[in-house]
């Protein structure tokens, strides 16, 4: 009876194990991808105040969503889903990918953006605006009066 008590011992602990070894392996994270952001260099070909919308859409296909009306701009958006055993899917990583038109439909700003512990920061702009756009010259000079000091002109003692 000691060689049969053996032989169920071990196929106890064998059994165990491999249970054990089915329930870690249940808990091994799975990830998931969805959306689509361009990579760098393709976002490198576009260059601001050249390309327009359709242009755009050749180099680096259609976006992900659109703005509000047909003058918005593309949107590309990735994310990445991790989900560990019986939790729930928890996002970890989204990159948003921002092109922006002027009123012509050629490409003003590009800006790329994360998400980091629940705040989206910005990981990259490329614009062509210049602070001056809808101030004229004669804004400029008079909004400059009553920006300077006195001693700007004659110096400290």
């Amino acid at each position: 009876m000691g060689e049969q008590a053996n032989r169920a011992t071990r196929l106890l602990r064998g059994l165990v194990f491999a249970g054990l070894m089915t329930a870690l392996g249940a808990c091994t994270p799975l990830y998931r991808n969805h959306g689509y952001v361009p990579a760098e260099e393709d976002l490198a070909a576009i260059l601001p105040g050249i390309d327009t919308r359709d242009t755009v859409a050749d180099v680096v296909g259609p976006p992900t969503a659109g703005g509000v009306l047909n003058e918005g701009g593309f949107y590309y958006v990735r994310s990445r889903f991790r989900t560990f055993g019986p939790f729930e899917p928890r996002e970890i990583e989204r990159e948003v990918v921002a092109i922006n038109f002027d009123a012509e439909g050629i490409v003003r700003n590009i800006e790329r953006f994360g998400l980091e512990a629940g705040r989206v920061v910005q990981l990259n702009r490329r614009v062509t605006d210049d602070n001056l756009r809808d101030t004229t010259f004669l804004r400029q000079l008079l909004g400059n009066i009553g920006n300077f000091a006195a001693e700007d002109f004659i110096g400290e003692p």
